[in-house]
């Protein structure tokens, strides 16, 4: 029988074979260790204003040199990153992606300083599935005196962000929906590890949230309430990023998102947070 060893960064544990590759298709097993495949693995670079990330209460008007990798641990099936998130275009990025070191990369983000740049965001896929490279990067951003930003889905036990916490200084986090039906039977996903990660990031570490309102998942004005409410628990000044939807990817059975339906689900929200941004209308 084929020794496995398992993957401990989120829900699934994937148990992964010598050579293989778990899940998320970023973890591999090598020499009987899991290690982050994608490691150093580049598949988008650029400078954007911090707002794109979205951070709107984080150095505002500021740029952020943005990277990203391929994997995920998600299955969206209206991912908007899907070339290098879960579709075959994205695994086949494992020979085709282009590295780099993390000094590299922290040297890039001082050379760019000049043109506004604050540090690296580490964004487009799931950065959590190859954490080593975020925690190593981040290190030296910090000695540089910049900041690290990740934009994630937040699907990752509690050890892995207490080990990314001290060098993080701003999260946009996906609070995809607020049912675990919805996570567990559309997105493939763990809504309670998601709240845990959501709660404790918020303590040490400045969190923005966004969600994606897509008709007929998280579309009502009950779930965007309790969601509200939730978040409001932690802390009614988390700025929330309702978004809208337009057909992508796998999910093209239904319409673009009505833009009063935004308007009006953050209106909602709005009743227990402080700061509510809508995106794309």
């Amino acid at each position: 029988m084929t020794e496995k060893a398992v993957c401990e960064v989120c829900f699934r544990r994937c148990a992964i074979p010598e050579g293989g590759t778990g899940f998320c298709g970023a973890r591999e097993c090598q020499d009987g260790s899991i290690r982050a495949g994608n490691y150093g693995r580049i598949t988008a670079l650029a400078l954007d204003p911090i707002e794109k990330k979205p951070l709107r209460r984080f150095h505002p008007g500021s740029m952020i040199l943005s990277v990203g990798s391929y994997g995920c641990n998600l299955r969206c099936p209206f991912c908007q990153n899907n070339g290098i998130s879960w579709s075959e275009e994205a695994f086949s990025m494992k020979e085709r992606a282009p590295r780099i070191t993390p000094r590299q990369l922290a040297d890039q983000a001082l050379q760019v300083k000049d043109a506004g740049n604050i540090g690296v965001a580490f964004t487009y896929n799931e950065p959590l599935v190859g954490y080593e490279f975020v925690r190593d990067t981040a290190r030296l951003i910090h000695e540089q005196g910049m900041v690290n930003v990740m934009v994630t889905n937040g699907t990752a036990r509690q050890d892995v962000l207490e080990e990314l916490l001290p060098l993080v200084d701003a999260m946009n986090i996906d609070l995809k929906c607020f049912s675990s039906a919805g996570y567990e039977g559309v997105l493939g996903g763990d809504l309670p590890m998601v709240k845990a990660f959501i709660r404790r990031a918020a303590r040490d570490c400045h969190v923005e949230l966004t969600t994606l309102i897509v008709p007929g998942l998280n579309d009502s004005e009950e779930e965007m309430k309790g969601m509200a409410e939730w978040i409001a628990e932690i802390d009614e000044k988390i700025p929330l990023h309702v978004s809208r939807f337009f057909p992508q990817f796998q999910m093209t059975d239904r319409p673009p998102t009505e833009v009063e339906t935004v308007y009006r689900l953050a209106g909602i929200a709005g009743e227990k947070l402080r700061y509510v941004y809508t995106g794309n209308c």
